[in-house]
């Protein structure tokens, strides 16, 4: 699984970090909740490990931006704010878990392999098909409508198309296109992104008289369908 963890203790960041990773996980950690939301919003993780009390912006903050923002990705909040009062603030904010500190690894572990497979089996319910207002991908047999009209895309113009609904109101960069439908690295050269979001533009836009896609000048594009 691919981790979030906000945690401004180093020694508890390292040691949380270190413990997951031996598990087989993947942890991109973070001090402070700015940086932390900025990864959230601009990138895909499986659990995100949140502490309430950080630098720059707390973490009840960065997951209520979260919610507000759609992104549904499982929330464990691991905090010494472990009152009754506060676990409550905390999962009516969006968090799915709450565990206090001091606490043991092996339930942080056991808490976390839990939450990556509730978002396993709500994938898998959602794998059959994709809805965005009017768009409608079967992803099953890899057929797309528009308002009830058949679209014919090829099969990376349907990957790309099927990246922007996943992160509808998400800007994705060049490279995390590249990434999520290519399965390439950063390739300064290639232009394969433009020329195939030009051709879906052709095809889910301009028979349409509207615009889904948007470029957002120097970052990317944003998915506005």
């Amino acid at each position: 699984m691919q981790i979030l963890l906000l945690e401004d203790d180093p020694e508890i960041g390292d040691w949380i970090q270190c413990g997951l990773k031996r598990s087989g996980q993947v942890v991109d950690w973070f001090s402070n909740g700015r940086e932390a939301l900025i990864a959230a919003t601009t990138s895909d993780y499986d659990v995100v490990i949140l502490d309430r009390m950080v630098p720059e912006l707390d973490g009840l903050s960065v997951l209520k931006t979260m919610r507000s923002a759609r992104i549904e990705t499982p929330v464990l909040f691991l905090t010494a704010l472990g009152d009754v009062e506060d676990r409550v603030e905390g999962l009516e904010a969006g968090a799915d878990d709450y565990l206090a500190k001091p606490f043991a690894f092996s339930e942080l572990e056991a808490r976390v392999a839990a939450l990556g497979r509730r978002a396993n089996r709500k994938l898998t319910t959602d794998a059959v098909s994709l809805s965005s207002k009017d768009i409608h991908l079967d992803l099953l047999k890899q057929k797309c409508t528009r308002r009830g009209v058949a679209v014919d895309l090829n099969t990376k113009e349907f990957r790309l198309l099927e990246a922007f609904m996943r992160s509808k109101g998400r800007i994705l960069t060049r490279n995390m296109l590249l990434e999520k439908v290519w399965g390439l690295n950063f390739d300064p050269t290639t232009s394969v992104v433009e020329t195939h979001v030009s051709r879906l533009r052709s095809k889910i836009e301009k028979p349409f008289g509207d615009q889904v896609i948007k470029t957002v000048r120097g970052t990317g594009y944003l998915f506005e369908g």
